[in-house]
């Protein structure tokens, strides 16, 4: 890979000279907590049931890779949230998800040019669903929490559900994702953008034509060919046209 250069501040490059045309690309892969959106959503319902130190202890060692198994991490951190109502997760989803500067300018961007937008989250689907009707994704993979049934009904039991594909969207699953909507769509990896913030992150950015980094972790700036730290997430237009 060439050296990383910066063509404006906070926007590091590396690996090729832009702008690439963005036609060029079919997919757009992203991460949601901390990427496409401003919280990590599972820190957020912790608070609401005042474990939030506990959770965000994990959360952060998972994020850095010290903690190299994040479905256990995940499990872990769930298992926190039991006795979490829905009203709390409602709560959280209208006082304090916003998305982050730049993600409707961006997917728009993409759209226009004839992209589809997968949202691709270790988080959960109570979010991501709502964050695809707001900018209208096309597919979304997330994990599903699992409610109480009788009497404690609306309640999260601290687990989650498995689904056909698997039991937990962890970084193995985000690369399995990206690479089977690709076929989906008759497309080869290296028509995708994969763009993420965290280690569990690195495996989709590893298989895609271009990766991309946001406000991200050291080793996930390290190896992505596009680093956004400072801005929002359309600056990734700057090196697109």
């Amino acid at each position: 890979m060439t050296s990383p250069h910066t063509p404006s501040p906070g926007l590091t490059v590396r690996g090729f000279t832009p702008p690439l045309k963005l036609s060029d690309f079919k997919l757009i892969a992203f991460d949601m907590d901390s990427t496409l959106i401003n919280i990590e959503c599972v820190d957020e319902i912790a608070d609401a049931v005042g474990r939030q130190a506990e959770v965000a202890a994990i959360t952060e060692a998972a994020m850095r890779g010290e903690i190299t198994d994040y479905k256990d991490s995940l499990r872990r951190r769930v298992a926190l949230l039991r006795g979490v109502t829905v009203a709390d997760m409602e709560r959280v989803l209208a006082e304090r998800l916003q998305l982050n500067p730049g993600a409707q300018t961006l997917v728009q961007a993409c759209k226009a040019a004839g992209l589809k937008v997968l949202l691709v989250s270790g988080g959960f689907t109570f979010f991501a669903h709502h964050v695809r009707d707001r900018l209208g994704i096309d597919f979304v993979r997330a994990n599903v929490l699992e409610l109480e049934s009788g009497a404690h009904c609306g309640q999260l039991t601290g687990r989650m559900v498995d689904q056909p594909w698997g039991d937990i969207c962890d970084g193995a699953e985000k690369r399995r994702t990206l690479l089977e909507v690709a076929s989906l769509l008759g497309i080869e990896p290296r028509q995708c953008i994969a763009m993420g913030d965290g280690a569990n992150d690195l495996p989709m950015m590893g298989v895609a034509g271009l990766s991309v980094a946001y406000h991200a972790k050291p080793a996930v700036r390290e190896q992505a060919m596009v680093s956004i730290e400072q801005g929002g997430l359309d600056r990734l237009l700057e090196v697109l046209r």
